[in-house]
């Protein structure tokens, strides 16, 4: 019978002694297991938080993403989610992952835009491809001409005029605070590349055919825009 060897003795514990916060430096808080620096973790963050990610507005950030963008895409992909990143408008936003094949629970829920917003919506993407068309270095439009506008598609039964304008005031807010206009000065806003992503030619097709039914005046501007913008095509729109 062979006598089974005993190792010699070390001063080495059999159990790994977990490390201490201060004396770990990659730690961001107690317990922490994450291995993203503590800027690559608030971009991951921001992407999840905002809707869309500018590199004009935030360049630091955008600067970031494309340093880690493939472990940020990682992380998202951890969670069933998409990171879509549009270099030559410089955005960037999030997708949920969808499949037949696949049991994918829904993180993020879809944000439908109001009537209103939808309507501005349309106003902005004809103006801005009018423009740049033209070879406007950029598009701007002043708040009224987007409410004469955008107005013409109301009826009596959506309440009175003052509630119509305060709907069409609210709408241009909440594109301002996405980043899809920008104001430059009171009551007036650019126009950004960022109307191509939100409103893809598919899309304007459908919401040309809506507003055809909506119009009360066959000839009103937004359905007279959005039919000639809908019959063309706009390259690197996401699906």
């Amino acid at each position: 019978m062979t006598d089974v060897e005993t190792p010699p003795e070390t001063d080495t514990p059999a159990f790994i002694a977990p490390v201490a916060m201060e004396n770990d430096p990659d730690a961001l808080f107690p317990g922490d297991r994450g291995i993203l620096d503590a800027d690559v973790r608030r971009v991951l963050v921001r992407i999840l938080q905002r809707r869309f990610l500018l590199a004009e507005a935030s360049p630091s950030e955008w600067k970031l993403l494309l340093e880690h963008q493939q472990m940020i895409e990682s992380r998202l992909n951890d969670l069933f989610v998409r990171l879509v990143v549009d270099h030559s408008r410089g955005v960037a936003y999030k997708e949920q992952v969808r499949s037949d094949e696949l049991d994918v629970p829904i993180l993020l829920k879809d944000e439908a835009y109001s009537r209103a917003e939808t309507l501005v919506l349309v106003y902005l993407r004809t103006v801005f491809q009018r423009e740049t068309t033209a070879g406007t270095a950029s598009a701007r439009v002043d708040v009224e001409e987007v409410e004469q506008t955008v107005l013409t598609y109301f009826s009596e039964s959506d309440g009175t005029r003052a509630s119509q304008q305060r709907a069409v005031r609210t709408a241009i807010a909440r594109l301002d605070r996405e980043g899809i206009i920008e104001e430059e000065s009171e009551g007036r806003y650019r126009i950004g590349p960022l109307i191509e992503v939100v409103l893809s030619a598919e899309t304007l097709r459908e919401l040309q055919r809506w507003l055809q039914e909506q119009a009360t005046d066959a000839e009103a501007p937004v359905a007279r825009e959005a039919e000639a913008l809908a019959s063309g095509t706009t390259e690197g729109e996401p699906a």
